[in-house]
């Protein structure tokens, strides 16, 4: 049996995994093969109620493994834990009973965001402890500092206080004026850096009504959208530069097929053919990103992903990756909606397209195109407050596996194929 910490540990046994696979031999003959067979076999999900279990194994000083102790104790701790903080088992009016609660946060593959909040309160946790379940539990950004809810919680986990003083601060907050403040278009570090300097509560306060506008709208990141801009851009670039080389290799064939029929005719001059062979080649296309649209990211993106009878990319619920994969493919109608500002770009959608970039780049040394994409990739995550590339998450495993293979985009469409046949 694995030892109690060693089990513990889903990053390391992820990182053991992903270097036994690409370090071995087969990998640079087999990469796709052995990329899917390792996200098929071996790469499982973590649900939350690992992470929650996890969590509490720690902090309980239980031994043995964390997997083995019984559902109900861990159940006992989390009511024994919010008897003793004084958290009420929701932030709403709720008639479950909390160990009925309890045992759905230890078994459910996912939450809400406001839950893992309760259960900061409920469990006592550091901010730095739901940062983590935010980021890698959930998959999501970390605490949204443009959200005054999320903020006030982010700085009571911070001084050690209750759900009792976050409902006041709240209740201060809402009696606050609004103000035609700009504070909510600066970039969400630049936010994250002026809450990070609140001495006290009423400097918090201060700084809070900085950010509470009337009709602020959607609390979208305003750092997460301009690097999805920008990349989006650099990825429009890229194809358009991919569809003028097809169109001039087009063109050559065409101009070399001219040549080749009009070689034993009389009527022109070598002079001449070659002249008009010329014209041919001069007539292909060049596109420009302006004429690249979110159908055209989408052939890139999705590439390996059969297309139904209408067009539409087939749901991701046939594909054997399904658990791995939903809600992270970067479908035209999912790009329109970002581009049209009715959602936000999250981090997957960041990691998508510096991917396709660092894919289609010119850099031949796989190990160099990999630790560049690594560290780029984490710098924009940073930036946005969304947390490094986590080897744990199966898609963010995925990625960084087709990267050190030869053709990356290869690898990448390979295996999504694969899943879907």
């Amino acid at each position: 049996m694995e030892n109690c910490e060693d089990s513990l540990e889903f990053t390391i046994h992820s990182e053991d995994a992903f270097y036994d696979a690409v370090d071995a031999e087969a990998f640079y003959n087999e990469d796709s093969e052995i990329i899917y067979e390792h996200l098929k076999n071996r790469m499982v999900l973590k649900p939350f109620g690992d992470y929650l279990k996890r969590y509490i194994f720690r902090s309980a000083g239980f031994s043995g493994n964390y997997a083995d102790v019984d559902l109900k104790e861990y159940q006992r701790y989390i009511i024994q834990s919010f008897a003793k903080t004084n958290t009420p088992k929701s932030f709403v009016e709720s008639t479950a009973k909390l160990s009925a609660l309890a045992k759905n946060w230890l078994t459910q593959t996912s939450v809400n965001r406001n839950i893992v909040f309760l259960l900061g309160f409920g469990l006592s946790m550091t901010a730095e402890d739901v940062s983590a379940f935010l980021i890698h539990a959930l998959n999501e950004r970390d605490f949204n500092f443009k959200d005054p809810s999320e903020v006030i919680c982010w700085y009571c986990y911070k001084h050690d206080y209750g759900l009792s003083k976050y409902l006041q601060l709240m209740d201060m907050y809402q009696k606050l004026p609004y103000k035609n403040s700009r504070a909510l278009a600066d970039a969400t570090i630049g936010l994250r850096d002026l809450f990070l300097r609140a001495d006290d509560e009423e400097d918090l306060l201060r700084r809070l009504s900085e950010i509470k506008a009337e009709n602020a709208g959607m609390m979208f990141s305003v750092t997460a959208t301009s690097y999805f801009y920008r990349l989006y851009q650099k990825a429009k670039e890229i194809i358009a530069r991919k569809y003028t080389e097809d169109a001039q290799a087009q063109a050559d064939r065409k101009a070399k097929e001219y040549l080749s029929k009009m070689n034993h005719s009389l009527m022109l001059t070598i002079e001449e053919k070659n002249r008009k062979a010329e014209m041919i080649r001069r007539s292909a296309k060049v596109y420009t990103a302006d004429e690249i649209n979110e159908a055209d990211v989408e052939k890139f993106l999705c590439c390996g992903v059969p297309y139904d009878g209408k067009g539409n990319l087939l749901k991701f619920s046939r594909s054997t990756l399904a658990k791995h994969f939903s809600s992270k493919r970067m479908s035209r109608q999912h790009i329109h909606e970002i581009l049209a500002k009715r959602m936000g770009a999250d981090r997957f959608d960041l990691i998508t397209l510096s991917f396709f970039l660092f894919a289609m780049s010119d850099i031949e040394d796989n190990k160099v195109r990999y630790f560049r994409f690594v560290e780029e990739t984490n710098r924009i995550l940073e930036d946005c407050c969304f947390g490094r590339l986590y080897i744990a998450n199966p898609y963010e495993c995925f990625l960084q596996m087709c990267m050190l293979s030869d053709w990356p985009m290869g690898a990448y469409a390979d295996v999504l194929e694969r899943s879907f046949e």
